[in-house]
């Protein structure tokens, strides 16, 4: 029997196709063409928990509908199809506590299928918010549309992504989680918080941006200092960007408790502040820690960063944010489970991110996220996914955590999980060497993960603690 019947209001061949997926999900999909069939569909049945609208092809429909969704004491959220350009300010003055949430075409039906999946768990445990206002409008630039300014009340949350080693996707997870839960209705600040090596302007194609370093310096005459808001720029897919600084030098303004003063403020104009970090335990970086609701530590499968994250999962516990540490595993189609990562790192996984490094690229060569240009691609999925689980209310997701282990015992952790591989993981490329044959088996000689290629054998040495593995071929 279904668990709950969605409302779709999408043309017939979107419906058929979105109604296939949610099916095997176990929900009803009713289709729904005018506020009458809706007022109707309302009135008789009350297991209607989540709607689709079209707010794109059927805008004065879609208000009508939504405000019956809304009547007589109903509080149904609404997933809307709005049109890209509307995008960047559609929930920009919404709170925390909104359930509705909005999609651009291209979509994916899957992708919607997940979208209300994560909508209903949230309407099955959050209260609904007597206080939320109307999401439309009169407003130029767009018929029928508007959003209130941003509201200055409440706290947002704050989000470092984080890991010691370098190279690991700790921007571009940034960049696209950022993008997601903005296409989610939520009011998003990336920060840059990286001085040195930080690109996310550039991977977004805004160019020579005013930094935080160059307003506070501008700000010093005056006495007043700018607060992130005020600096930060709009990008086209809604996010507020904002970067510390484009040079190392010069960055003594970023003092930590000036800095962190500035987070903790941003908090009020924002849903999420999304702070990539350069990697490093700087005083800076530590101040900003401690401000941190959670923490996500990207990790690719191999062995530098594996031991990496192990440190700073060490680490964290002498800083005393060991809770608020969540792993993202990247790259994450390379055939070495997460069951296999979480026992090696000792550290939850929080979501999967496949390799589609080319796709990162195309968007970042159009100043654009993935989530943005790529909206079915399948690595999208695995990023909204993210975002989905960040939203989820606390403790839904639930789990034993997973036994951790130490620095000392990684090197035997690390051989057994990469003894598990077999050649389809490509261990040829993690060497930078031909791809194995297909099905042929790898096995493991003491301080070795050996893959056999033909007549040809490829060795990555697990060497223990304290040692970089060297990679040779015979």
């Amino acid at each position: 029997m279904p668990r709950s019947a969605v409302a779709i209001a999408l043309p017939q061949a979107e419906f058929i196709a979105v109604q296939g997926h949610l099916s095997e999900a176990g929900y009803e999909a009713i289709c729904i063409s005018t506020a009458d069939e809706l007022e109707q569909v309302l009135s008789q049945r009350d297991d209607v928990r989540v709607a689709i609208l079209d707010g794109e092809h059927n805008f004065d429909g879609t208000l009508e509908m939504y405000g019956l969704l809304h009547e007589e004491g109903r509080d149904v959220p609404a997933l809307i199809l709005m049109p890209p350009r509307a995008l960047g300010r559609v929930g920009l003055g919404g709170s925390t506590q909104s359930r509705d949430e909005y999609f651009t075409r291209p979509y994916s039906a899957e992708s919607l299928r997940w979208r209300v999946e994560a909508m209903l768990i949230r309407v099955d445990t959050v209260p609904p918010d007597d206080d939320a206002g109307p999401i439309f409008g009169d407003a130029p630039g767009y018929a029928g549309y508007s959003v209130d300014a941003a509201s200055d009340v409440g706290r947002g949350q704050i989000v470092i992504i984080f890991n010691p080693k370098g190279g690991v996707g700790k921007t571009t997870i940034a960049i696209n989680l950022g993008a997601a839960l903005q296409l989610r209705g939520q009011r998003v600040l990336l920060v840059d918080c990286d001085t040195i090596t930080g690109h996310i302007s550039t991977s977004l194609g805004m160019a020579s941006p005013r930094t935080v370093i160059t307003a506070w310096q501008e700000n010093q005459d005056s006495g007043v200092q700018e607060r992130f808001a005020e600096i930060a720029r709009v990008h086209s897919s809604g996010v507020s960007v904002l970067v510390m600084g484009q040079s190392p030098l010069h960055t003594e303004i970023l003092e930590p408790k000036t800095v962190t003063d500035a987070v903790q403020a941003a908090r009020r104009s924002y849903d999420w502040v999304i702070l990539d970090m350069h990697p490093d335990y700087g005083p800076l970086n530590q101040a900003l820690f401690s401000l941190a609701d959670k923490i996500l530590v990207p990790v690719t499968p191999d062995v530098p960063c594996i031991r990496a994250a192990v440190q700073f999962r060490e680490v964290s516990v002498e800083l005393g944010i060991r809770d608020r540490l969540s792993m993202v595993i990247n790259r994450a189609n390379s055939g070495v489970s997460a069951a296999d990562v979480e026992r090696v790192v000792g550290m939850p996984a929080l979501a999967r991110v496949r390799s589609a490094g080319m796709l990162f690229v195309r968007a970042a060569d159009e100043g654009k996220s993935a989530v943005e240009r790529f909206p079915t691609a399948k690595v999208v999925g695995d990023i909204d996914g993210l975002a989905a689980r960040l939203l989820a209310p606390v403790g839904s997701d639930g789990g034993a955590r997973p036994r951790q282990r130490t620095l000392n015992s990684i090197g035997i952790s690390v051989r057994g999980l990469f003894g598990r591989l077999t050649a389809q993981v490509s261990l040829g490329r993690e060497l930078g060497q031909a791809r194995p044959t297909i099905g042929t088996e790898s096995r493991v000689s003491e301080g070795s993960v050996v893959a056999e290629h033909g007549g040809r054998t490829l060795v990555q040495a697990v060497q223990p603690a304290g040692v970089d593995p060297t990679p040779r071929s015979s």
